[in-house]
């Protein structure tokens, strides 16, 4: 069976999957997090249920809590691709896991491949839970575009996972992942919008916000819930990143 085959990163991937069900810490921030988070300031905070911006014509027809699940999604893949991704690799390299499986055909691109899928379908069971409790418990509104907004998230998750890979491809401890990793983390929550939301920012702010992973997929997925239309640029953007990134850190991948 070739070490290239779909099978074999089928294999992969199945492995990977089963050792990450088995980190409590993993399963909480890319899983439960997320609806924890965002039913938790729904339910505590005043603005939940104010009109998320008075000045525009669109944002104005959701509450604040729901102009904020965009904001919590993008949180929550950032969390994921950022933090810990890069921290798993890089302690597999650590402790010599990869160094023997350099010794193998397994090409780089697989494990990271492998590595990627695995927490996007994470985030995928993540986003499902958040949307649900949002719309049970704290009144947030579905999206008005729901394939947009899945396409948004995907593209975000992926091409926030193409910064994380980068990092992974080079850290040599799992010291310096998690120095490199929350340093991109932190920027890029501020583009997202965590902070203080896009729609409010100086317009300067929200032009390098929408060519940022986080800050594009965030935008996005804002466009996508209240009926704005296909956030084109928004969308090239984040494919943009995942094409370019998630290659460019398998080409320099380091097993040692």
């Amino acid at each position: 069976m070739s070490a290239t085959s779909a099978r074999t990163l089928a294999r992969v991937t199945a492995v990977e999957g089963r050792l990450a069900l088995r980190d409590p810490s993993n399963f909480f921030f890319a899983v439960l997090f997320p609806p924890v988070l965002l039913t938790v300031l729904g339910l505590l905070m005043p603005w939940g249920s104010m009109p998320f911006s008075e000045d525009d014509p669109l944002l104005s027809q959701i509450n604040g809590i729901t102009g904020y699940t965009p904001v919590v999604l993008a949180l929550a893949i950032g969390t994921v691709a950022l933090s810990s991704y890069p921290i798993t690799i890089a302690t597999y390299r650590g402790q010599g896991v990869l160094r023997r499986l350099s010794t193998t055909p397994l090409p780089p691109s697989r494990l990271l491949i492998a590595q990627i899928a695995v927490n996007v379908v994470a985030l995928l069971v993540a986003a499902a839970l958040t949307l649900a409790l949002g719309m049970l418990v704290v009144d947030v509104a579905a999206p008005r575009d729901p394939g947009v907004a899945l396409l948004a998230f995907l593209l975000c998750a992926t091409a926030t996972f193409g910064l994380g890979s980068l990092i992974a491809a080079r850290a040599p401890t799992a010291g310096s992942a998690t120095g490199f990793g929350m340093t991109a983390y932190f920027v890029s929550l501020f583009f997202a919008g965590v902070w203080l939301p896009l729609p409010i920012m100086p317009d300067v702010i929200q032009q390098i916000a929408a060519w940022t992973p986080l800050g594009a997929g965030s935008q996005a997925m804002l466009d996508a819930w209240v009926g704005a239309g296909v956030p084109t640029r928004e969308l090239l953007v984040l494919a943009g990143w995942t094409v370019v990134l998630v290659p460019l850190s398998a080409r320099i991948f380091r097993w040692r």
